[in-house]
């Protein structure tokens, strides 16, 4: 697939919050994960830790108010996109996150998504 069929087909299952399929179907299995710094999990390697570090965020979720993700802008072998999440999270409250996410394509597949946002104070 090219950069632009898998970043349509990667916003398409993140707004039918197909979340797993996306990574099981989208990302190389040495894929990288990135969140800004002061996030719970900074750098996670490995498609497994990926899916493990998702099903963590979805466990501290108590409740979610809305989502949506923008349409992707493809660039080369790069791809963004924007996301706005309102959460409720267990413990800590109803949160708005506003983040810019971009990702890079190797050989048809995801090999790393970084994203951009200002972490909440966790705890």
């Amino acid at each position: 697939m090219t950069t632009q069929e898998i970043a349509d087909q990667l916003v398409s299952l993140c707004r039918q919050g197909k979340y797993e399929e996306a990574q099981t179907t989208l990302y190389a299995d040495n894929a990288v994960s990135i969140e800004p710094v002061g996030a719970p999990l900074e750098r996670v390697e490995g498609l497994d830790a990926i899916k493990a570090k998702a099903e963590q965020w979805a466990a501290m979720v108590e409740e979610v108010h809305a989502f949506s993700t923008s349409d992707p802008i493809v660039a080369g072998d790069f791809f963004s996109m924007s996301m706005e999440n309102d959460v409720t999270f267990k413990g800590m409250g109803r949160q708005s996150i506003s983040e810019i996410c971009v990702y890079e394509v190797k050989d048809g597949k995801i090999v790393s998504e970084q994203f951009f946002y200002t972490p909440a104070p966790m705890g």
